[in-house]
């Protein structure tokens, strides 16, 4: 039960943040499995390439279930209320976590480890399909419309805090020796997903439902089929979230799993170091994702990310020379650039973006369908990509094209949202009000 304490901005950012965080920790840690463990324990048979090759395989699977679960959440979101859906994605997310974390290996049932892995990996998909779209709408539609872009930039936070969290977790049972890591301390940071949830689930319950859902419902302007209003009244946005989000999506994967996997065993980087460097990374993200987003404020969230995107393009090449080299510290100090700095203006100006462009009544829908389909068309399969190139080619390279590719669709799908740009931007944005029923203009970001 929500108390009044509940409506403040502040206390339901927060709820946001640590919700997503651990959400984000669940969906992560199969990403840093599938670098350090999985291979040799779902897949011993294969080489180590292609063990590499398959377990990147079922890390991307979970998005292809990301779609159908912002769909359904966002039905159900924008019907019944942002609050419900978030409580059941994070139970759904931490039960999936908790049994892939006691799941039998290859040598044990055969067949059925790498088949039940998938299953429980498709079922994590389908609830972190849900999760972004209602913890961004929580806090932005809490918050005062001058300081939404700081306020939506907290769920944003619990992306680099859960890759952060996660990192640490798999750092920490790292320590033990190969025997017993392999045999049964990988589990333990999948097993740790039942208590963050529990605390996770405790915060959220504290938190009202957001005030514009509200007033949606009192005037009864709820729609039938929200996903089908959405594509009917802002394809347009949809398509420019999808490509909007596509290179933070693919460099934040690219980063905390295939670059662990390319260390650890191309590079040369010792396991502990390589996840030492996605820790600090994660760290200096999460503080800068909230300083960019309170700056969205007064540059304009579209102005904000556009400064993201061209960070991410310009210093990959300087990244992936540094990651070459073999040596910890450098690999430390290209994370930084790339997962901690570089992506944190786009990262902190993401939310309140996203969901702004949609009316009230689709938001919930609207946002999540694009984000999702962005993650099927990027996110998904970029460490696998990557490590196929890498196994092809034999050099960084083709890498470098590709994120370079990535970035400039996502330069050119802000270009196309149209409006003003800067302090005109910002102004525009923080002086806008959303009212139930009414469509987001379609060419201007509000």
């Amino acid at each position: 039960m929500a108390t009044n304490g509940g409506r403040s901005p502040a206390r339901v950012a927060v709820a946001s943040f640590i919700g997503t965080t651990v959400e984000y920790y669940d969906f992560f840690i199969y990403g840093t499995a599938a670098a350090l463990v999985f291979p040799q324990i779902f897949f011993p048979e294969a080489t180590p390439l292609m063990g590499t090759l398959l377990a990147f395989a079922t890390f991307g699977v979970g998005f292809f279930a990301r779609p159908i679960g912002g769909v359904v959440f966002g039905h159900f979101g924008d019907r019944i209320g942002r609050k419900r859906m978030l409580v059941l994605s994070l139970v759904g997310m931490g039960a999936a976590t908790f049994l892939m974390g006691v799941l039998p290996g290859y040598a044990a049932i055969g067949l059925a480890a790498p088949i039940l892995l998938t299953v429980l990996r498709l079922l994590q998909g389908f609830c972190v399909g849900g999760e972004w779209g209602g913890a961004v709408l929580m806090a932005v539609e809490h918050a005062p419309a001058g300081r939404r872009g700081f306020y939506g930039a907290f769920p944003q936070m619990g992306a680099p805090a859960g890759v952060a969290i996660a990192t640490l977790a798999f750092l920490l049972v790292a320590q033990l020796p190969d025997d017993v890591f392999f045999a049964w301390g990988w589990r333990l940071p999948f097993l740790l997903s039942a208590v963050l949830v529990a605390v996770g689930l405790v915060i959220r319950l504290t938190v009202a439902e957001s005030p514009e859902f509200t007033k949606v419902r009192e005037q009864q302007q709820r729609v039938r089929m929200p996903a089908v209003q959405a594509f009917r009244t802002h394809p347009k946005q949809i398509f420019l979230v999808a490509g909007i989000y596509l290179s933070q999506g693919v460099f934040a994967y690219i980063c905390m799993s295939y670059f662990v996997s390319y260390g650890t065993t191309a590079a040369g980087i010792d396991r502990v170091g390589a996840l030492l460097s996605v820790f600090v990374a994660g760290v200096v993200g999460t503080v800068l994702y909230a300083v960019f987003g309170a700056l969205s404020d007064s540059w304009g969230r579209k102005t904000t990310y556009t400064i993201g995107a061209v960070a991410m393009a310009v210093l990959i090449g300087p990244a992936l020379y540094l990651i070459s080299t073999g040596e910890v510290w450098l690999f430390a100090v290209a994370l930084i650039l790339v997962f901690g700095l570089a992506m944190a203006p786009a990262g902190g100006a993401t939310g309140s973006l996203f969901s702004l462009l949609f009316s009230p009544e689709v938001r919930y829908s609207g946002a999540s369908i694009g984000y999702t389909i962005s993650q099927i068309a990027g996110s998904a399969f970029a460490p696998l990509i990557a490590a196929a190139l890498f196994g092809a080619y034999g050099t960084l390279v083709p890498l470098f094209l590709y994120l370079t590719v990535v970035s400039v669709i996502t330069i050119v799908s802000l270009l196309l949202v149209g409006g003003p740009w800067g302090r005109r931007e910002a102004a525009a944005q923080n002086n806008a009000v959303d009212t139930p029923g009414a469509t987001a203009p379609r060419d201007v970001t509000v």
